[in-house]
């Protein structure tokens, strides 16, 4: 724990990490620029280290850590993990969240946890490995609060389809091939849409989204919640909605509605 208590190792630990990371090449002012330190602070320390025994230099700008200064990055990195564990510990200790009930719920009774619909649901039925205590009373239906939760609730993340409509300067929905739209769309999913010539195309169809507006981050919500989700786009709204999906590390299938030529 000292690292934690102690200002000066703590910033040693860190300049060791980053030449670690560098090394051979190492420039002190980079690792400066990093952990906010002056030119003058990060040489002092470089300074230090070489006494400690912890790093060499054996040309300009040339350093490596010793196994003297591994040794010791293991000794304060393994009091670090531990310490983190026990901070994990505590916060699931203490911390309460909400899940529906799936049926009358006393404080203080032991649940299960799982996943239905994309919501956090608590059971008196003795269902998986994941377990919590109620710190809430509840109604089958309502809010319970849930803590000490022990285990991890497997989640799968939802399937996307993204089907993508010419812009109105190709066609709009005049060029888009609607039964190929009509056949691939899934009745259960939720549906979003972004842009007129796909709201048009789905009207066409007499079919009206779940969300016009937001629909970005509501595919991204739903998905991480383990529900699957298509959107139909207009092609100038493409790009932005791809490169969301890859922010948050979602798969998607992209089916293209354009006919060929058009019209």
């Amino acid at each position: 724990m000292d690292v934690l208590k102690n200002r000066n190792l703590s910033v040693k630990f860190q300049i060791l990490v980053e030449i670690a990371l560098r090394q051979p090449n190492v420039q002190q002012k980079d690792i400066a620029e990093r952990l906010n330190l002056t030119n003058q602070a990060i040489s002092e320390y470089f300074q230090e280290l070489k006494e400690n025994g912890w790093i060499e230099q054996y040309g300009r700008s040339k350093y490596r850590v010793t196994r003297e200064g591994v040794a010791w990055m293991l000794s304060a990195y393994r009091d670090l993990v531990s310490y983190l564990d026990r901070v994990g510990e505590a916060i699931t200790g203490i911390s309460v969240c909400a899940a529906i009930a799936e049926s009358a719920i006393r404080k203080g009774q032991e649940v299960a946890l799982f996943m239905e619909g994309g919501l956090l649901m608590a059971t008196t039925r003795p269902l998986g490995a994941v377990r919590a205590v109620a710190a809430t009373s509840a109604k089958k239906g309502e809010d319970v609060g849930v803590t000490e939760i022990r285990g991890i609730i497997p989640l799968r993340k939802g399937r996307v389809r993204v089907f993508s409509v010419p812009t109105v300067e190709k066609g709009g929905s005049r060029a888009a091939d609607i039964e190929l739209l009509r056949s691939e769309l899934n009745g259960k999913a939720l549906l979003g849409c972004i842009g007129l010539e796909a709201l048009a195309l789905l009207r066409k169809i007499r079919r009206n989204p779940h969300y016009f507006y937001g629909v970005r981050e509501a595919v991204v919500e739903a998905a991480n919640s383990g529900l699957d989700f298509q959107v139909v786009v207009s092609e100038d709204y493409l790009s932005p909605l791809l490169a969301r999906l890859g922010e948050e590390d979602i798969g998607y299938e992209l089916i293209d509605l354009a006919r060929p030529g058009g019209g």
